[in-house]
């Protein structure tokens, strides 16, 4: 176990503190740390179902700890300038960002403007204001079609198959072009196919759930044959805390989150309608074959992700490991008391 006090009496900014991932680390530092002061930023946009995003403010709102909410876009300069004006902030999380890579195809100015616009007026702030580490979210679909597996940091990835990917390697990019000439620390996190309770509602496994409790059928892409290296919501947080709390290794940084243990979306299937099953949000009679309409590839997927966390342990000591059933499960229960089922 490593020493878990270098984040105390830190000031600490988190964008897109709603979001998924974003809410379960303000919580886990508030409830890790006693001395710790966090300033959360979200949007709150419409993407998917606010009360989601609502739910996860008052659960960290109620957790009565020095956590200030500021509603604002990061894409908008002048409230990115203020807060930086206004705050010392010692390390800075950028979660924010247009997520979704079917989505892209259908509005793709949201992620120009969210995730390069946006995460260019961190730059410019933190260039400005200097931290002591900038962390911020990449994604395994910067990967694209690497037919190589398991995905390392050090491949080429000159290739992404969707806009999505393609902000996100150019988030990659600009990080490192700001660390070389401002002397700025920086860390790029790739994360892998993350799964869980308060999760978004476009993920498959939520999408999933809602349709097959509406006794629909789910389309399930390249006919089956593709693996996802599902990575636990806690997992990935537990990764971001320990790169928080140890610090950057080097000026510029990047990691795989990932399980490192890519599951057929087939066996994911099954063991999702096995826990729904399970926890009485299916009939035990339920036939999940009679529900799969098994349909080609759809633009901008890739057929596999795979993530080597290698350098991740090596550095801070942490590999990913929750198994797939405990993470449905604990998402099964999330959802029937939710959505009060």
């Amino acid at each position: 176990m490593y020493d878990r006090d270098m984040l105390e009496n830190k000031k600490i900014l988190i964008t897109g503190s709603n979001g998924f991932i974003g809410s379960y680390l303000v919580a886990r530092l508030l409830n890790d740390y006693e001395n710790i002061e966090i300033i959360g930023v979200d949007n709150m946009n419409d993407y998917y179902d606010v009360r989601l995003k609502k739910q996860r403010l008052e659960d960290l709102e109620n957790l009565k700890k020095n956590y200030t909410f500021i509603e604002g876009d990061i894409s908008d300069k002048q409230f990115i300038d203020e807060l930086f004006e206004k705050n010392h902030f010692d390390i800075v999380v950028n979660l924010a960002a247009q997520a979704g890579v079917r989505y892209s195809l259908e509005n793709p100015e949201a992620y120009i403007k969210a995730n390069m616009i946006g995460f260019f007026n961190i730059l410019e702030a933190v260039r400005n204001h200097p931290v002591e580490h900038l962390i911020y979210a990449s994604s395994s679909s910067v990967y694209g079609g690497n037919e190589k597996v398991p995905f390392s940091t050090e491949d080429k990835v000159d290739h992404p198959v969707s806009l999505y990917a393609a902000t996100k390697k150019s988030n990659e990019l600009m990080a490192y072009t700001y660390t070389h000439l401002f002397g700025m620390k920086t860390t790029g996190l790739r994360f892998f196919t993350v799964y869980g309770p308060k999760g978004r509602p476009d993920m498959a496994y939520f999408s999933f759930t809602n349709r097959l409790l509406n006794n629909e059928k789910i389309k399930i892409f390249n006919y089956g044959k593709c693996e996802r290296d599902f990575t636990y919501v806690d997992d990935i947080v537990e990764g971001i805390t320990r790169v928080m709390d140890q610090g950057p290794k080097e000026d510029y940084n990047l990691y795989n989150i990932g399980n490192s243990h890519p599951e057929n979306l087939m066996d994911f299937v099954y063991t999702l309608a096995d826990r729904l099953i399970a926890n009485g949000l299916l009939p035990e009679d339920f036939n999940i074959d009679e529900h799969l309409e098994l349909v080609e590839m759809q633009p901008g997927d890739v057929p596999v992700t795979y993530a080597d966390t290698t350098p991740l342990m090596n550095d801070y000591g942490f590999k990913p490991e929750t198994p797939l059933k405990e993470g449905l499960d604990r998402f099964c229960k999330w959802y029937k008391e939710f959505y009060k089922l």
